[in-house]
Parts: C-alpha cells; sequence; structure tokens
C-alpha cells in the first residue's frame, strides 16, 4: 500500500504541472531520472524513535525505495559557531562512512531556501533498536550475545581511529542493534579528529559520565582514543552484569568509584590529569585494588573476560588497550567467528559452494580516510557564522541525492506537525560538565 501511494503520488504531480497527460508505467521511469524535478510530496514523518541532546530521530519511509529508514532533524544549527561546527563536522564524517559497524549517513535533504537554511534534516539506515534498551529489557542475553556485541563496539571504534576520528560519546544508547545483532556506532555530535601523532587540547566536557574516562573525570585536555576505549570497557561490564558499572551522582564519586575498584592510581597515571583532581586523589590516602569482584559481575564472568576488561580499564590511558590490541584478545574470538560467519558483508558464500570464503583480513588496519584534512578544524575556527553557514550549505547542495533524486519534506502532512515540533531531550549543548578541579 505505501508504495502504490507513493506512485500515484508522483503520477497526481505529472498530472498537475502537464508533463503527460495520463499516468503510465512510462511516465513513473522518467520521474525517476534525475534529470526530471522532483515530487514535492516526499518523505512522510512517521513516528519517534529517539531523542538526543542535538537532534529527533523518526523513522519514516523514503518514498524512491519504499524502504523505511530514520530521519533526523538538526534544528538550531546557527544558533552559535559551536554549534554550527559542531553540525558541519557531524555531516562530513556520516557522509564519508562505509562500514559494517558504523551508522551511515544514506542522504542529506535540500533547503528549499538556502535564506531560510536554520536546520538539516538527514536520511540514515533505520535499526530496529539500541544496546540501552537490550540490557534494561528482561530478555535473555548469553555469553555469545556479549562477545559479538563486544567484538562488533571495537571493529567500529577502529574503523574510526584509523581515521583519527575520536567519538567521545560511546554509551549503550549511541549503540544501534537490529533484529540479526548487527551492532552500529551512531550519533556523532561530540565527535571530532585528531593528530594521532601529538596530544592536542581539547575540551573535557565529552562523554556521558558512568562512561567516561578518569582522565577526563579529572580535568584532562589532552587525550586520545583511550577514552573512547574506557567507554567500551564499562559498556563490556555493563553487559555481564545487566547493570552500569560506575553508576555514581557526580563526577567525584564517580572517580572515587573507579579508585575503589582499581585502587589509587600512581602519580605516572595521573600526569595528564590537572593539578587540582591529583591533589584530591593523594589526599584520599592509598586504596588498594579490588578488581577481583570483577568476577562477580556474572556467574559466567572468565578468567580471559577479567583480562580483557582489566586491559581496556587500565586508569592510565597510556597502558590503556589499544583498539588493536583488544580486538586481538583470545575472549574475542568467538564473537569474531560468529560475525564473519554469516553477518558482515566483508565475508560471502558463492552459489553452489558449501563453505564461506572470509576475507584475507577480517578486521583491517587502515580501511578509512579521513574525512576531512586535520588543517580543516583551524581553517574554520577562522571563518564567522556567516561563512560557515555558506560553505555548509554549499557541501549540501553539492552532495548527490540518493538515485539521483532530491527530497524534500512536505510540510503540509499532520505527520510532520509533530514531527517539526519535537524538540531535543536536552537544552545543552554538552553532556553535564565535570567537577571545576
Amino acid at each position: 500500500m505505501i508504495l502504490i501511494a507513493i506512485f500515484e503520488s508522483i503520477i497526481e504531480y505529472l498530472r498537475r504541472i502537464d508533463w503527460v497527460a495520463h499516468a503510465s508505467s512510462n511516465a513513473i521511469l522518467a520521474a525517476a531520472q534525475p534529470f526530471y524535478q522532483p515530487p514535492v510530496q516526499d518523505t512522510q514523518p512517521d513516528r519517534p524513535i529517539g531523542y538526543g541532546a542535538f537532534g529527533v530521530v523518526w523513522s519514516v519511509t523514503d518514498p524512491r525505495s519504499g524502504k523505511r529508514v530514520a530521519l533526523k532533524k538538526m534544528p538550531n544549527v546557527f544558533q552559535n559557531l559551536a554549534s554550527c561546527k559542531r553540525v558541519f563536522r557531524e555531516i562530513k564524517m556520516l557522509s564519508s562512512f562505509r562500514h559494517d559497524n558504523v551508522l551511515s549517513l544514506l542522504d542529506i535533504l535540500q533547503p528549499a531556501n538556502p535564506h531560510f537554511f536554520q536546520e538539516l534534516y538527514v536520511l540514515t539506515e533505520l535499526m530496529q533498536s539500541d544496546l540501552h534498551k537490550i540490557i534494561v529489557s528482561p530478555q535473555p542475553l548469553t555469553i555469545d550475545h556479549v562477545k559479538v556485541f563486544v567484538y562488533q563496539i571495537l571493529r567500529g571504534l577502529k574503523y574510526l581511529h584509523t581515521a583519527n576520528i575520536l567519538h567521545r560519546d560511546i554509551k549503550p544508547g549511541n549503540l544501534l542493534v537490529n533484529s540479526n545483532c548487527i551492532l552500529k556506532i551512531c550519533d556523532f555530535g561530540l565527535a571530532r579528529t585528531w593528530d594521532s601523532r601529538e596530544r592536542q587540547n581539547m575540551t573535557h566536557e565529552v562523554v556521558t559520565q558512568y562512561y567516561r574516562a578518569p582522565e577526563l573525570l579529572m580535568g584532562a585536555r589532552r587525550y586520545t582514543g583511550a577514552v573512547d576505549i574506557w567507554s567500551v570497557g564499562c559498556i563490556f561490564a555493563e553487559l555481564l552484569q545487566r547493570k552500569i558499572l560506575f553508576q555514581a551522582a557526580g563526577p567525584i564519586e564517580q572517580l572515587q568509584m573507579i579508585i575503589d575498584l582499581f585502587g589509587t592510581p600512581t602519580p605516572e597515571a595521573m600526569k595528564y590529569a590537572c593539578e587540582g583532581a591529583r591533589n584530591h586523589v593523594m589526599r584520599s590516602g592509598p586504596r588498594p585494588s579490588n578488581a577481583q569482584s570483577l568476577y562477580r559481575l556474572s556467574p559466567q564472568t572468565t578468567d580471559e573476560a577479567v583480562d580483557l576488561l582489566v586491559k581496556l580499564l587500565q586508569f592510565d590511558p597510556d597502558k590503556r588497550a589499544t583498539v588493536q590490541e583488544a580486538l586481538k584478545h583470545p575472549y574475542l574470538e568467538e564473537g569474531r567467528l560468529r560475525f564473519h560467519s554469516c553477518m558482515c558483508t566483508c565475508c560471502y558464500t558463492k552459489p553452489n559452494c558449501p563453505s564461506r570464503l572470509f576475507a584475507q583480513d577480517l578486521d583491517p588496519c587502515v580501511c578509512h580516510e579521513t574525512p576531512f584534512d586535520p588543517k580543516w578544524e583551524k581553517e574554520v575556527a577562522r571563518l564567522s557564522m556567516f561563512e560557515l553557514r555558506d560553505k555548509m550549505y554549499q557541501f549540501v547542495m553539492d552532495r548527490a541525492p540518493l538515485f539521483g533524486i532530491a527530497l524534500c519534506i512536505n510540510p503540509q502532512s499532520a505527520a510532520y506537525k509533530n514531527f517539526a515540533s519535537s524538540s531535543v531531550a536536552q537544552a545543552s549543548e554538552l553532556p553535564p560538565s565535570p567537577n571545576a578541579w
């Protein structure tokens, strides 16, 4: 019924502008060609599926394919310069992603008028759920599930880190999952590029508190992809016990919970922390490690599981496992085999061939180029709001639309009015600020 309705609307559009005297199958095919004006009746917002700090997501039907996709509204793009740079950075990243475990951008809806360009609408793949909903649900979660989920998180993260991209908000709610357990990292509102050869000064007001690395809790402004690895370790533990590992009321209590589990860190482990945070920890007195309690996360927690957890949750970011090292851990071998046996797109089965043909490298080291030159951050820093707005508008307009047909919102639909009035979950631009040491 959805596809019929789409074809009927195209036919009516062709009649209205007198391109054809009557609707025929040939006319429908002609309307799909990229050199014809697209129909006005396009995406019909259907129902909300997610709210974040930087946008609202609805599930819709793409009239060009009849497939269900996710429509994300990014409002108030030009509210301030920081917001503008964040959105521009995000859409450039999303446009470059091509990976099984990273959400990719399908299309950007072109603004009807450059003078009223205040918000963005992007289409992405539609996923059925996220890891947070799965963890808090009553449905069983086996060790096989845990292994294949953790493997996919790290696999997607490796793709990002090899492109010098820090996600900076890895959490269960930002890990989308579909019905066959494919997992994709999403929400790049806080992501940014960094030079892996040097530590750069960046904001420490990133990552949802429960998954925030200790160096961020202690005010570090120079950090690397190790902050994402810490988040993965927290999620791994949460999958095992179906409960948040470090669930504290505030940043100081969060830091104390980490110290209670792993013991008081050495001065060397706190080298990137601000002086006030280091003094606070040293004044608290020495605490012994209680890492053995990790075995109580689940009856199925093994020596290998604890070993991987400890490597992911090292207090010192320089000693924390890299994503490449974590993927080689023996605990994830079964997850790797399961993923590449029936879930990935890099391996395949030929007709009349009983065995699956595996890719030569299941976790290739370098497989994604940086979505923009590292100098881009410095270049946009010099631009005014109006100059940046023009650049973003040009980027959207220059991008080839999906199927060669530009898509636009139908503002007359009843569903759109609900969609347009939807607001973001938080008013703030960033996660709650850490403690000011």
